[in-house]
């Protein structure tokens, strides 16, 4: 040890770089955890938020620092293409997950091998039997709730699926009326309602309290029910792993044989150190890591680094039904309408997913009451009935992976630390455009359905924060940037522990399968120190 530093070092502490450092530091090594941005208390994060008269902003509670900006930040990126794409990305110690849904599903088999099975995008070099013990491993860790009798599939079939050796650390929540009485009426007409697995235990789990439905998971849980990844960074720490926080890496320097030998990072007065380890791994997040390996000139034989960005760029409805639901109440989504994310419709245009958003409404019908010169008494009394019968369908498409969907290094911007900033090149393709018709016919069927009044029901293209592709995982080192194992093809011993690795985006939420696959690399990096 005494050559190096520690014997890993995890560049990035948010849910998949905490947990590869646990699982390095559980395996009996030394691990260095380095963040860009500060360590901060929940109290204090919760303060901001109530504080904050910016309640739709997610970001807005969390800090903002010229050496560590968030992804809202005006410069941050900059975008060329048709679409705006801009997801609501943390910097501090635990990341994003300080402030996501906490959505914990599984892709499926069919998911891993899309071009097989469908003739379209990319499979996976690995099969779902190769990561489903560490599925286990990441929902112990992140104490996820769930159905071990559904079909995730939204078949309909009576099986648990994908197929489970381990049950879920906890079981479902109950359902909200609001649910239930969209599944009963909507449900009644062939339409697969399936619960959300999701890291918000409903019984006391690994010192957290249970989920008590406070409704405001983004941006922040009150009590810490809600899994985030500073929770695991603090396992980590009392597991012996070294965090730095306020430390931005800018370069990793490459030696002999290839190897990465160094990662150079700057504090926030800007003075550079340099820190060494036997093996690295990059997990700044979907964009951050490509970035960093650009600037760094690292692992990009193939030039696919940056590329093959996807997103679940979705769309929405939100309607009034014809009864009251009282949405509002626990988790801010539960499941969702699955009808569309197996099948051979999937050579022709992409899987959907129609998630039932259950926020507060109640700000967002007041200013649109207000725009329409309402006031007194009435808005008061429309308030309480529209807030009631709100519904809020959220659609998430299929992205497909294309290397001219990009993000770059930015040719003249700079950071308060003299670091590039972003510059995305991002198109919404054919694939997707091809599900639009299929997705307003279930619209207009829901709002049918519900006896229902339109408020919007054509948003066109909205983010959904689920940055896939940017590092892709293939078999082919001419035509990807890791292997299978998330090591990259250039360097031995640099590994890349993000979403960015996921080759084909399925419909789900991406967080719980790149922590399973940190895990998994942290054992392989563990059987070779």
């Amino acid at each position: 040890m005494a050559d190096f530093d520690a014997d890993v070092i995890v560049i990035g502490s948010g849910a998949v770089g905490s947990n590869a450092a646990y699982e390095l530091a559980k395996q009996g090594l030394s691990v260095i955890l380095m963040e860009a941005g500060p360590r901060l208390p929940r109290w204090k994060i919760l303060q901001n938020f109530r504080a904050s008269p910016r309640k739709g902003n997610h970001n807005d509670p969390y800090p903002n620092l010229p050496y560590a900006s968030n992804s809202f930040t005006d410069g941050y990126l900059e975008n060329t293409g048709s679409f705006d794409l801009r997801p609501g990305m943390l910097r501090l110690l635990g990341g994003t997950t300080w402030h996501w849904a906490a959505a914990t599903w599984r892709f499926t088999p069919e998911d891993m091998k899309l071009n097989s099975l469908y003739g379209v995008g990319r499979d996976w070099p690995i099969g779902y039997d190769d990561l489903e013990p560490f599925y286990g491993l990441a929902e112990i860790e992140l104490g996820v709730a769930g159905s071990d009798t559904q079909d995730q599939s939204g078949q309909g079939r009576d099986l648990a699926y994908p197929p489970r050796s381990t049950p879920y650390p906890a079981p479902p929540e109950a359902d909200t009326y609001y649910f239930a009485r969209l599944r009963d009426r909507i449900g009644a007409e062939g339409y697969n309602f399936v619960h959300e697995p999701n890291a918000r235990p409903t019984v006391t789990y690994d010192g957290r309290p249970a989920c008590t439905g406070n409704n405001n998971c983004m941006p922040v849980c009150p009590i810490g029910a809600m899994y985030s990844g500073n929770m695991t960074a603090q396992k980590a720490e009392d597991e012996g792993v070294q965090i730095i926080t306020e430390a931005t890496a800018y370069n990793l320097e490459k030696g002999e044989g290839g190897k990465i030998v160094a990662v150079h990072y700057k504090t926030p007065d800007a003075e550079s150190h340099r820190l060494t380890a036997k093996y690295f791994m990059v997990a700044a997040n979907g964009f951050e890591t490509p970035k960093l390996l650009m600037i760094s000139d690292v692992a990009n034989s193939s030039d696919q680094v940056g590329r093959n960005l996807m997103d679940h760029s979705g769309m929405g409805l939100q309607f009034l039904a014809d009864e009251a639901l009282w949405p509002g109440r626990g988790p801010v989504q539960q499941g969702g309408i699955f009808n569309w994310r197996e099948g051979e419709f999937r050579r022709e245009h992409s899987a959907i997913k129609h998630a039932l958003s259950n926020n507060v409404p109640n700000k967002m019908i007041a200013e649109r009451l207000l725009a329409q010169g309402i006031v007194g008494t009435e808005l008061d009394e429309k308030i309480r009935d529209m807030s009631a019968r709100f519904v809020d369908v959220s659609t998430v498409f299929e992205m497909l992976p294309h290397p001219e969907n990009r993000l770059q290094p930015h040719a003249t911007r700079k950071d308060a630390l003299g670091i590039p900033t972003l510059s995305i090149n991002y198109d919404i393709d054919d694939y997707v455009k091809a599900a639009v018709p299929v997705v307003k016919e279930d619209y207009a069927n829901f709002v049918r359905i519900m006896g229902g009044e339109v408020i919007e029901d054509d948003t066109g293209f909205q983010n959904r924060d689920h940055i896939m592709g940017t590092v892709i995982m293939g078999d082919d080192p001419a035509t990807s940037v890791v292997n299978g194992e998330c090591r990259t093809w250039d360097h031995d011993n640099l590994f890349l522990a993000t979403t960015g690795v996921i080759p084909a985006s399925g419909l789900i939420n991406p967080t719980l399968t790149a922590v399973a696959l940190a895990i998994r690399s942290a054992q392989i990096i563990a059987k070779e120190i």
